[in-house]
């Protein structure tokens, strides 16, 4: 796991790591020939841009100033990236699991997060994004389980 010395690192991470999944789940949309499912991925894009805007808010909160430089380069986040490239003959199914999996990651992410918070309040709002990223997760497992049924 990445390592941070200050909290407005840990919140700049996060915010980094917001911006990589409404990336993601855009892409998706724009790869999936379903108008109802592409709506769904454009739903947790802009999920995860309010996600996004909470940790900037944080971080304006304790007084920094939110970078809009991009921090591609800048962090290790192999702990907390399932993968970043889609490949071509990715079914639906598969575009599920992917999603589930970064997913599961982000939730992870907020809960190691969490001890290095500054204080109370920021606690639990990592914890409140850890809570909103399982809460997506399970929907991405229970829509592929509800296909596997049907097959």
């Amino acid at each position: 796991m990445e390592k941070f010395e200050t909290y407005d690192e840990i919140l700049e991470f996060a915010i980094f790591k917001e911006e990589q999944a409404n990336r993601f789940y855009l892409a998706m949309a724009e790869r999936v020939g379903d108008p109802a499912i592409s709506k769904v991925f454009e739903e947790f894009a802009e999920e995860e841009l309010e996600h996004k805007a909470k940790l900037e808010l944080e971080l304006m909160k304790i007084g920094k100033v939110v970078d809009t430089e991009s921090k591609v380069e800048k962090y290790d986040s192999s702990d907390y990236v399932y993968s970043d490239a889609t490949e071509l003959d990715m079914d639906y199914m598969d575009v599920l699991s992917l999603a589930a999996a970064k997913e599961d990651a982000a939730f992870r992410l907020y809960v190691d997060l969490v001890p290095q918070a500054s204080d109370e309040e920021s606690r639990e709002m990592l914890l409140a994004l850890a809570q909103e990223e399982a809460r997506h997760k399970l929907r991405f497992e229970t829509e592929r389980d509800r296909l596997l049924k049907q097959k």
